[in-house]
C-alpha cells in the first residue's frame, strides 16, 4: 500500500469496522476493499468506490455519486464502482449504509452465482476454520446449514466441542439470515440468545440438548 491509498485504506477499515473483519486485496490498480471475504469497494488514488448493482446503482446516481473509470491498457472502462466525495465522508451513517447495501446485494449476487449448493464460506460470518468444522459435523454446504438451522447446527458443533460460546450461534444465525453477527436484527438475536442461555442452562445442571425431546425448542 503505498501514498495516499494507506491513509484511506485505514480511514475506511475504521469506518466499517461494522461490517465484519474488512481486508484488501490488489484490485483495478489499486486495492479492493472486502467485509468477510466479500467485495464491496475499491480503493484507488486515495479515493474510495462502492460498489454498485442493478439494484443499487439508480440510488448511487441519485446522490451524485459518479462512476470510477479503469484505464486498462490505455483504453478507459467505466466499472460499476462509485465515487464517495468528501461530503459523503463526512455524512458517516449515511455512508455506512450504502456500503451495507452494496455488502448485501454483492452476497446476493454470489447466493445466485453459487446457488443453494454453494460452499459454506460464502456466506457471511464463516471462514475456512468454521467451514471445516461444518463439514466434521456433517454440514457440507449452504443447503445443509439452512435445512438444520442454526439452533441444530449449533448442537452439531457442540458434539465436537463444547466450549463454543454465543459468538458462534449468532454467526451461524447471520449466515443463514445474510447479516454479519455484529448486524443481527433485535428479533433475531433476541431469540438466539435466549435458546443459547436456556440451552447453557440445562448443560450446567448435566441435562444432554442433543437428546431428543429434551432440549428447548429448535424453530429457527
Amino acid at each position: 500500500m503505498k501514498g495516499i491509498s494507506a491513509g484511506r485504506i485505514a480511514q475506511a477499515k475504521a469506518c466499517f469496522s461494522a461490517l465484519g473483519r474488512i481486508t484488501t486485496r490488489s484490485q483495478f490498480g489499486g486495492y479492493g476493499l472486502l467485509a468477510e471475504g466479500v467485495m464491496f469497494a475499491v480503493i484507488a488514488e486515495g479515493e474510495l468506490y462502492l460498489r454498485a448493482t442493478d439494484g443499487l446503482e439508480p440510488a448511487f446516481r441519485a446522490r451524485g455519486m459518479v462512476n470510477m473509470v479503469y484505464s486498462k491498457r490505455g483504453v478507459p472502462i467505466t466499472m460499476r464502482y462509485y465515487w464517495v466525495n468528501e461530503r459523503l465522508w463526512r455524512e458517516k451513517n449515511e455512508l455506512i449504509g450504502l456500503a451495507w447495501q452494496a455488502v448485501r446485494e454483492a452476497r446476493r449476487e454470489q447466493r445466485v452465482k453459487t446457488g443453494c449448493h454453494g460452499r459454506l464460506k460464502m456466506l457471511p460470518n464463516i471462514d475456512i476454520n468454521m467451514e471445516r468444522q461444518l463439514w466434521r459435523a456433517g454440514i457440507r454446504n449452504v443447503y445443509d446449514l439452512r435445512l438444520h438451522g442454526a439452533k441444530r447446527s449449533y448442537l452439531r458443533l457442540l458434539q465436537q466441542q463444547t466450549n463454543l460460546g454465543l459468538r458462534v450461534l449468532l454467526s451461524l444465525g447471520g449466515a443463514i439470515a445474510g447479516y454479519h453477527q455484529a448486524a443481527l436484527p433485535a428479533e433475531l438475536r433476541s431469540e438466539l440468545i435466549e435458546w443459547f442461555e436456556h440451552t447453557a442452562a440445562m448443560r450446567r445442571h448435566g441435562h444432554d440438548p442433543l437428546i431428543k425431546g429434551r432440549g428447548p425448542a429448535l424453530n429457527d
